[in-house]
């Protein structure tokens, strides 16, 4: 049975980069049975930031405080997000960032987290590829289109092609809960405990 079988690829644009005191400003999800989509979920994500959005933020997402303030209601947004996953295997790129944003979220949000086995496009790119490996980069490297990136719509279907791609080219089943970091930045400051944390260093061509 292929690990594609059931999984949600997920994506969260956030206000900045500390998981625990920065909010989520836009989400996107996909379902994904037997390897076609089956539902979908897109939303800004209406928020109260003191100082507002800084102007790095607003130039990397083109999200504006006017959108933002249009957004949906954050715990509104969350339940629909957890419906949509139920139990199946999360999939993300740099999946440290966006799990850590998960489970804060859910844990202020419902005073409990999720236990989704996951797997990280990432940690598979820097497994079998010579730096750089952003999302840009490895949609360049298997020619997967990519317009609009940081807008989480676009990074989730764009994840998705990698994924499959990736999954062609060689099973990508045992990188499930295996999260890899550079060891020069050292471990997640939050992961889920079943995750497998692997220390790397980026690979260079020549």
């Amino acid at each position: 049975m292929s690990i594609l079988n059931d999984v949600t690829v997920f994506d969260f644009e956030t206000s900045g980069l500390d998981a625990e005191g920065c909010r989520v400003i836009e989400m996107a999800a996909i379902r994904c049975t037997n390897g076609e989509i089956v539902s979908q979920f897109n939303t800004i994500v209406r928020q109260n930031i003191p100082g507002g959005l800084s102007p790095k933020i607003i130039e990397l997402t083109g999200i504006t405080p006017g959108l933002l303030s249009g957004g949906m209601d954050e715990l509104l947004a969350f339940k629909i997000l957890r419906n949509l996953i139920g139990d199946s295997l999360l999939v993300a790129h740099n999946a440290a960032f966006d799990l850590a944003f998960l489970h804060y979220s859910l844990m202020r949000l419902s005073g409990k987290t999720y236990s989704n086995s996951f797997i990280d496009t990432c940690t598979i790119s820097r497994d079998r590829h010579v730096y750089p490996h952003k999302l840009t980069d490895m949609c360049d490297r298997y020619d997967i289109a990519l317009t609009g990136a940081h807008r989480a719509l676009n990074d989730v279907m764009a994840t998705w092609e990698l994924l499959k791609a990736m999954d062609a080219e060689e099973s990508v089943s045992g990188y499930i809960n295996r999260l890899g970091y550079l060891k020069k930045y050292g471990p997640p400051s939050w992961s889920p405990d079943y995750a497998t944390l692997v220390p790397t260093n980026n690979r260079y061509a020549g």
